[in-house]
């Protein structure tokens, strides 16, 4: 009797620009500029001669602060996202090109009429990172100030998702572009000036380990992130969201699981993990670790040695006023907990505030050879830990091209990585189902 064997999943990768993130080295010389069209052009054109899937952005509306004063991260700026990717589509072929966009300040209109253009700009490869806003101090830009409760800012964004869904398709129906939307949140009637795109719509992503955030996902996603840094976490993760799905009417095979992962590379093992050291300590400073641990206690750690123990006192429980705006949002829903649990882990690592936060802040790392990566890389696919990874490197534009010379050419060895692009979408890329795309009036009237 022949011997069953499961086919071997295909991983999919992606490449996140990291701009300002906490895992970029700053101090290291060749760390380009973070907003320079220069950096965006070279970094996709490598993600692409890779055959990734797609580019991810991420965007933030505010500079942040904590203690009053800015994060020294965001000085370099963050320039707008649809900018950025329809310059790309100009340059790239092939490259998927995701953006988070947030659903908490946007209008539905607006978002819908920028994902089109830009889906029909790059020839269907656009995709939308769909994200909320639960603080007052980004809600200060906008005309509707203040943050939402986390279950509202849920059900606005499902409700902005639906409206947009229904401007997307709106070229399908009798009258082009007519559209009618009154809920809770959004009372708008118009017409949609955009045709229906090659996509039919974005892909749609999404980021959240919440309750709220799972379910989202698992009713409207095509693919959503996770941050889980062991095989183990990523396989409950994978599977609790994914079970979800029968309940929405969905098949699995309709939700990627996409967690991001940095990655450090040498010859061998062993200083791949030397290297590894180095970096995580560039990349939290001792005022870094001290900003990160006052997040938790909610209190100004800056007379505490960043090198020495944790504090002794516990975090203050009241309102969150560490970040100016964040009132009653903590980063935290249990700080005293976590602060137990850190603290029994310093305790018996016998780690400083530096090396606590080195250990705690970390993604999920591949560090090794080349071909020690691809092995994990793999393995984590083929035992349902993830469907792919979306890659950070620490240094930009150009730390991405170690990982497409050196451990790609090896996952393609194995016949779980594509050699060339076969289709022509995002939805391609990714292995999803198409959705119905413009009919012969649109045609024409693109």
């Amino acid at each position: 009797m022949t011997e069953y064997r499961k086919p071997l999943k295909q991983v999919h990768l992606a490449a996140h620009f990291p701009g300002v993130n906490n895992t970029t080295v700053w101090s290291d010389p060749r760390s380009g500029s973070h907003i320079e069209f220069e950096s965006f052009r070279r970094f996709a054109q490598t993600a692409e001669r890779a055959k990734f899937d797609f580019l991810f952005l991420a965007e933030g509306l505010r500079l942040r602060e904590q203690n009053g004063l800015i994060y020294d991260l965001d000085v370099v700026g963050r320039p707008d996202t649809f900018t950025v990717l329809a310059a790309l589509a100009a340059v790239t072929e092939r490259l998927g090109l995701a953006g988070t966009i947030n659903s908490t300040f946007n209008e539905p209109y607006e978002v819908a009429r920028q994902f089109a253009t830009l889906d029909h700009l790059s020839d269907g490869r656009a995709a939308w990172n769909v994200v909320t806003s639960w603080d007052a101090f980004t809600g200060e830009n906008f005309r509707r100030a203040g943050y939402l409760p986390q279950h509202l800012r849920y059900e606005r964004a499902r409700s902005f998702l639906n409206a947009a869904k229904t401007l997307f398709d709106s070229w399908r129906r009798p009258q082009p572009g007519a559209f009618s939307i009154h809920d809770a949140f959004f009372d708008i009637e118009g017409r949609f000036n955009v045709p229906r795109s090659p996509q039919g719509r974005p892909v749609i992503f999404q980021a959240g380990d919440s309750e709220e955030g799972r379910e989202f996902a698992a009713a409207e996603a095509d693919a959503i992130f996770s941050r889980h840094g062991t095989k183990d976490a990523g396989q409950a993760f994978y599977s609790d969201v994914k079970t979800r799905m029968a309940k929405y009417g969905r098949d699995r095979d309709q939700l990627k699981v996409l967690p991001a992962a940095t990655f450090v590379l040498a010859d061998t093992d062993a200083e791949a993990h030397e290297l590894a050291d180095v970096i995580r300590h560039q990349q939290v400073s001792g005022q870094t670790a001290l900003r990160t641990l006052e997040q938790l206690w909610n209190r100004d750690l800056s007379g505490h040695d960043p090198d020495g123990p944790l504090p002794e006192i516990d975090p203050d429980l009241g309102e969150h006023t560490i970040a100016r705006g964040r009132a009653s949002v903590r980063m935290h829903r249990d700080p005293l907990k976590v602060a137990n649990e850190w603290r029994a882990l310093a305790e018996a690592k016998g780690y400083s505030i530096r090396e606590l936060v080195i250990n705690v802040t970390g993604r999920q790392n591949f560090i090794g050879s080349p071909r020690t990566i691809a092995e994990t890389i793999n393995e984590y696919v083929q035992a349902d830990a993830a469907d792919g990874f979306i890659l950070v490197p620490h240094i930009t534009p150009d730390g991405l091209n170690v990982f497409a010379e050196k451990v790609v050419p090896l996952l393609q060895e194995k016949g779980v990585f594509r050699t060339e692009y076969t289709g022509t979408t995002l939805r391609d890329h990714l292995g999803l189902l198409p959705l119905p795309t413009r009919t012969e009036t649109e045609e024409a009237a693109a």
